[in-house]
C-alpha cells in the first residue's frame, strides 16, 4: 500500500515535470515565431463569475473557432487554455510572449483547408473589462478584433465573487463586512495601476471589488469608446444558461461564422452556498439601479434582472 502511494506520487510529481517543462519549451518556441502568429479575432472580456468559462469552452466546440497554442492534446491537461490575463495582469511580459499563445499562420491555413472556411480563434480573460488600462492595450494590439461579454445579474455576481474568495479561504469577511470595507480596500488602487503600469498588479483591485465589477456600464465605456458598440456583443449569463447552444450560435453569427447544434458543456464553475441576506440584496438592487439603466441605454436592449 505504502508502495503504491510512492509510486502514484512519483507519477504526479513526473506529470507537473512534464507539464511545466513542456509548456515552457512551448512559449519559447511560440515567442521565437511571434511574428507568424496573427492576433486574436476575437476577446471575451468578462465578466467575473459570469459563466466566461462556460461559454469560452461551448465555443470550441463550433468547428471554426479553434484553440489558443499548444492545443492540450499535446500537454497533459485536461482542457484548453482559456485565458491568458496578457492585457490586465501579464502586460510587462511583451507583446511577442502573448503571440505565442496565438495558432501560427500555418496552423490556421491547415485548419482551413480541412474545413473550407475561414477559423478564428480568441482567448477568455474576465478581468479584462474592470482592468482600467485593458481597453487601451487591446486596441492598440487587436484593433479588429470583436468583443463579447457575458454579464450577470450585478446582485447575484457581486454575491457569487465574495462566495469564491470565502471557499478559497482569501476572504475573512462575511458579506456585508466585506462590501462596507471595499472601498477602503480599493482606494487609489486603480490610480496606482495606471501610474504605475506595467508593473503594478493589484489584488484588491481584481479579487476584493465585488460591488464595483458589477458596474458594468463604466467598464463597458472604455471598450465602447475605442471599439464601438457595433463590434461588441454583450449577452447575460440568465440568457446563456437558459439556452446555450443559442447563446453560441449568436456568437458565432457575430463572429461571421457557421453554428451548427452543439451539446453544450454546462455550467462549469458553479458555486452553490446560502443565500442571500435579503436586506443587503435590496441594498445592492438599489445600489445597481442607476448603472444597469445606463447599460440598458448603451446596448440597447432591456436586461433580465429584476
Amino acid at each position: 500500500m505504502v508502495e503504491n502511494r510512492r509510486l502514484t506520487a512519483a507519477g504526479e510529481s513526473l506529470v507537473r515535470l512534464v507539464k511545466r517543462t513542456g509548456s515552457g519549451a512551448f512559449r519559447v518556441m511560440g515567442s521565437l515565431t511571434a511574428r507568424f502568429r496573427p492576433m486574436p479575432d476575437f476577446l471575451l472580456i468578462g465578466t467575473k463569475r459570469g459563466g466566461t468559462t462556460s461559454l469560452y469552452y461551448d465555443l470550441l466546440k463550433v468547428p471554426q473557432i479553434i484553440s489558443m497554442f499548444p492545443s492540450a492534446r499535446f500537454l497533459p491537461k485536461a482542457n484548453e487554455t482559456k485565458g491568458v490575463h496578457f492585457f490586465d495582469s501579464f502586460y510587462k511580459r511583451g507583446l511577442n510572449w502573448y503571440r505565442s499563445y496565438m495558432p501560427s499562420i500555418w496552423a490556421r491555413q491547415r485548419a482551413e483547408r480541412a474545413l473550407g472556411k475561414r477559423v478564428v480563434v480568441g482567448e477568455a480573460s474576465p478581468y479584462y473589462l474592470f482592468h482600467p488600462l485593458a481597453a487601451a492595450r487591446a486596441y492598440a494590439a487587436a484593433p479588429n478584433a470583436k468583443i463579447i461579454l457575458l454579464l450577470r445579474d450585478p446582485v447575484e455576481r457581486t454575491y457569487s465573487h465574495w462566495k469564491e474568495r470565502r471557499r478559497g479561504n482569501a476572504e475573512p469577511l462575511e458579506f456585508a463586512e466585506a462590501l462596507v470595507a471595499e472601498g477602503q480596500r480599493l482606494a487609489g488602487e486603480e490610480e496606482r495601476i495606471i501610474a504605475e503600469a506595467p508593473d503594478y498588479v493589484s489584488y484588491p483591485h481584481e479579487q476584493q471589488s465585488y460591488v464595483a465589477q458589477s458596474r458594468y456600464a463604466r467598464s463597458l465605456r472604455r471598450w465602447a469608446d475605442l471599439y464601438g458598440m457595433d463590434n461588441i456583443l454583450v449577452l447575460t449569463s440568465e440568457e446563456y444558461y437558459a439556452d446555450q447552444p443559442a447563446a453560441v450560435a449568436a456568437v458565432a453569427a457575430f463572429l461571421g461564422l457557421d453554428a451548427p447544434p452543439i451539446k453544450s458543456g454546462g455550467h462549469l464553475n458553479a458555486a452553490p452556498g446560502a443565500t442571500m441576506d435579503a436586506e443587503v440584496r435590496e441594498h445592492l438592487r438599489s445600489e445597481f439601479a442607476e448603472d444597469n439603466a445606463e447599460l440598458e441605454r448603451m446596448i440597447g436592449r432591456t436586461l433580465p434582472w429584476e
